[in-house]
């Protein structure tokens, strides 16, 4: 290499490749958030609310492959160089499954609570709240019907498809906060934002802009929620700020959130997304009645390494003959079909053992998301499916 090629690339020479907490300041993290959001940069939206765009669900044209497109690639760019955060106000027009699901949630709570005391939380007190864990792969068996009325949503899959594209893996984890439960400490989500700082630091700083590119944050709202009852802190634009998976700890960026969050009130059956490096957390709920409940959605990437571990041959065949009996009816489509399909089952073939899960016609063996949907559209019985799965499965084993 020639001296003259070093002294024309200093920037490289000097580029950082980790990041330390040290590095931290609450100026850069302000230079981000103090950028307002134009309403050209978001054509689709109905409004602007606190710098955050709120599209009303009942007026987007999801059928039209075109205009889906432009939508999706709107909604993307809000996740990623946007404010961060968009809402999809009334993505559940009938309240009914939402009714469903959630007296679902509350006997699994309630179980839970009998057979284990108080789960814990991520970022708050236990006993404040209640928690499922996993809450996803229980629907599914404990009330297949509702699981598939409720991921039926276009809504849902909208969101989740915009920003990680269409084999995305869906799991959730339901969140009660009681009248008086107190504030989660602004924090970042999964992945690096579960590690602490010591860990964060190891990573090299092409990882930190990584990682919020393999999970998008989900919350569907179960009922009404005023901002006295605590809906979820958020500090749009944060998402931007490069070393923001290192300060969330910072009492200074602490001080600047309680100072600049924003906070939405939420209607039952909005579904708010938003990207994991977003600085947020829930709020206090103040009332003294108001039994906070929202299922947070956790979307994963197909790249990456999904939260929680789901038995999902078993969740498809407990929703399979389910989406059996609405095959054929007027009132559901095949959409409808997929988006649950892509909900339940593994939309990505791999990990797998390639000696005995031989590639089809490409690349990769048949995921099992494809292989339900191959049984649905011929019909097969759900012993039938059942057997592909089991053998399927056994296929993939190491």
């Amino acid at each position: 290499m020639l001296t003259s090629d070093i002294a024309t690339r200093p920037t490289a020479r000097a580029a950082r490749t980790r990041l330390r907490a040290s590095d931290v300041r609450v100026e850069d993290l302000a230079a981000c958030c103090e950028v307002r959001l134009l309403a050209e940069e978001v054509p689709h939206a109905d409004r602007i609310e606190a710098g955050i765009p709120v599209y009303e669900v009942a007026g987007l044209s999801l059928d039209d492959p075109h205009q889906r497109a432009e939508l999706e690639d709107e909604l993307a760019w809000v996740i990623d160089q946007g404010p961060g955060v968009y809402v999809l106000a009334g993505a559940f027009a009938d309240h009914g499954v939402i009714d469903a699901a959630t007296e679902a949630f509350i006997r699994v709570i309630e179980q839970e609570r009998a057979a284990q005391g108080p789960q814990g939380d991520h970022f708050g007190t236990p006993g404040a709240n209640a928690r499922i864990w996993n809450a996803q792969e229980k629907l599914a068996r404990i009330a297949p019907d509702v699981f598939v009325e409720y991921f039926a949503s276009d809504a849902i899959a909208l969101g989740a498809r915009a920003w990680l594209g269409p084999a995305y893996q869906m799991t959730s984890q339901v969140n009660l906060v009681y009248p008086g439960g107190q504030a989660q400490q602004p924090h970042r989500d999964y992945h690096l934002g579960f590690q602490s700082n010591q860990t964060a630091e190891e990573y090299p700083a092409h990882v930190h802009r990584m990682s919020p590119y393999l999970t998008l944050q989900g919350a569907v709202a179960h009922g009404d929620m005023p901002v006295v009852s605590g809906p979820t802190m958020l500090l749009p634009n944060s998402q931007r700020y490069e070393l923001g998976y290192l300060a969330y700890r910072d009492p200074e960026i602490q001080a600047y959130f309680a100072d600049h969050m924003v906070q939405l009130p939420l209607a039952k059956g909005d579904v708010v997304y938003f990207s994991p490096a977003l600085l947020h957390g829930a709020g206090t709920n103040r009332t003294a009645d108001v039994h906070r409940l929202v299922n947070l959605l956790q979307v994963s990437s197909p790249f990456g390494r999904a939260m929680e571990s789901l038995d999902r041959t078993g969740m498809c065949e407990a929703v399979y003959p389910e989406l059996l009996r609405r095959r054929g009816l007027a009132t559901w489509s095949s959409q409808a079909s997929a988006n649950v399909i892509a909900a339940t089952a593994e939309g990505y073939p791999f990990p797998t053992n390639l000696d005995s899960d031989q590639p089809i016609g490409g690349l990769a063996p048949q995921s099992q998301a494809a292989l339900v949907a191959e049984a649905l559209n011929a019909g097969w019985d759900a012993a039938a499916l059942s057997a592909a799965l089991r053998a399927q499965q056994e296929r993939s084993r190491p």
